[in-house]
């Protein structure tokens, strides 16, 4: 919602400049819909994924991009390094030809956007946890109300899934990300907390464990990287402990049952445990310490925003999330 009265106004004007720019006669010869394939293009800075988004060619579209380098009398994308970047023209278009064209689709009206019809493959970036805890929701209904529309999911670190969503190679992150850079938008999907997982026979009939023997035992840590720097870590610091970090694999879904016959202790967010609260194998209970909750989110460029589709699985995501 931030800047949205200053881009609605900002939106309006660039319409109206792009038809003074030419006269009547030459605006004849101008194709409007060449704004829908330029608002694409400065999203997605990637011409086959803006063909794939607009059901158009990957032709059509470079013919557009020339069109539109023309009309503009600028290149808008320039390649640097192997990719698309925009130009400081194309960065000034960007947020208010997407706020105009939102104006537009509301004048139009629902007919705009349907998503029974929506022919269009979004990316979205999460680990498995997230995919655990959104995907079955999300999959059930993209496929009742949007059989059009695919998902490819992609699992990295959080750096890099805001680096992939500020290039552009992302539609949609979906995880925890405490710092988030500029022209990234965020919506709280719900709060977290952390649990313990230990085998119930290494527990010697307790249903917990305190701190000493907490920290007695060795841990498994879930991360992409081989260092205790996560949030688990950084709470027992806090209180003056460390721990013995025996193993670390980067898979939620496995942690949980590899746990079985060792004297290992999981600490992880208390979701992925969700399987083995009736489990009689093992035990969840409460860390011995306070470790702070967490908000789990999903992040998108702000470029994004205006996009009726993107809005669309937006909603779909934190719907689906509510019930989780």
């Amino acid at each position: 919602m931030r800047h949205q009265m200053t881009h609605s106004l900002h939106g309006w004007k660039f319409l109206c400049n792009i038809l003074l720019m030419h006269d009547m006669n030459t605006l004849r010869g101008i194709d409007l819909n060449l704004l829908v394939v330029l608002d694409a293009l400065l999203a997605e800075r990637h011409v086959s994924r803006t063909a794939s988004r607009l059901n158009m060619s990957q032709p059509a579209v470079s013919h557009a991009l020339g069109r539109l380098r023309h009309l503009f009398d600028d290149p808008l994308l320039i390649r640097r390094d192997g990719q698309l970047v925009l130009s400081a023209r194309a960065l000034e278009i960007a947020p208010v030809l997407t706020e105009a064209l939102r104006q537009v689709r509301e004048v139009l009206g629902p007919g705009g956007f349907d998503p029974a019809k929506e022919k269009r493959t979004f990316r979205l970036a999460m680990s498995d946890y997230g995919s655990a805890v959104v995907l079955p929701g999300l999959l059930k209904r993209l496929r009742l109300e949007a059989p059009g529309i695919d998902v490819v999911i992609t699992q990295s670190s959080r750096e890099t899934m805001l680096r992939q969503v500020l290039d552009g190679d992302c539609d949609l992150a979906v995880g925890v990300f405490p710092d988030l850079p500029e022209r990234i938008e965020a919506e709280q999907l719900f709060v977290e907390h952390f649990a313990c997982l230990a085998d119930r026979e290494r527990m010697a009939s307790h249903d917990r464990l305190d701190i000493g023997a907490y920290l007695a035992r060795p841990h498994m840590l879930v991360a992409l990287k081989d260092e205790a720097n996560t949030e688990i870590d950084a709470a027992l610091r806090a209180v003056g402990h460390t721990r013995r970090i025996a193993v670390t694999l980067p898979h939620w879904g496995n942690a949980p049952r590899l746990i079985q016959g060792t004297d290992l202790v999981l600490t992880v967010a208390r979701k992925a445990l969700a399987l083995c609260e009736h489990d009689p194998a093992v035990v969840v209970f409460e860390p011995p310490f306070p470790i702070p909750s967490f908000p789990f989110v999903q992040v998108w460029h702000e470029r994004r925003g205006g996009d009726p589709a993107h809005l669309w699985l937006r909603n779909a995501v934190a719907g689906v999330s509510i019930s989780v």
